[in-house]
């Protein structure tokens, strides 16, 4: 594989962190306000989900440079994850904190967003900062290893 095609994969790579940044961004701005209405829950919600998605396409444009097919089975979400551990990409603790979000998007692409609570969305938007600095770090450290 040529220079140009890993510096592709990682130019497509830093662009989805830097989308995952603004949405965590976002995020920060509401997390702490009390009473949250529904429309506000469904927003975080919503972003949350993109942070899940974007993990997730970051994973896959490392699966493709290694030539490796992204799974095409009703779990493939799953099977990413597995796979994303199998390759070193990431943890298997850090795939299991992330496997909360891909549980969460599940919720939240087939169910009505007033089925939302507070309660519920609290540990998720209180931890995805940190779960996803955890992710970028080894995702980072896996792309270093690429350049050598």
């Amino acid at each position: 594989m040529g220079w140009c095609y890993v510096d592709s994969v990682k130019e497509k790579i830093y662009a989805e962190m830097e989308n995952i940044t603004t949405v965590l961004t976002e995020i920060e701005k509401v997390k702490d306000r009390p009473h949250k209405e529904l429309v506000v829950l469904v927003g975080i919600g919503a972003y949350l989900q993109n942070i899940y998605t974007g993990i997730e396409n970051i994973l896959k444009q490392l699966l493709l440079h290694k030539g490796i097919p992204v799974p095409d089975t009703p779990t493939w979400h799953k099977d990413l994850l597995n796979l994303s551990v199998e390759h070193n990409f990431i943890t298997k603790e850090t795939a299991d904190k992330i496997g909360k979000y891909l549980f969460f998007r599940h919720f939240f692409m087939y169910a009505y967003g007033f089925l939302l609570n507070e309660a519920g969305l609290k540990p998720l938007m209180n931890n995805v900062s940190n779960v996803y600095s955890e992710f970028k770090r080894q995702i980072d450290n896996y792309l270093r290893k690429i350049e050598e």
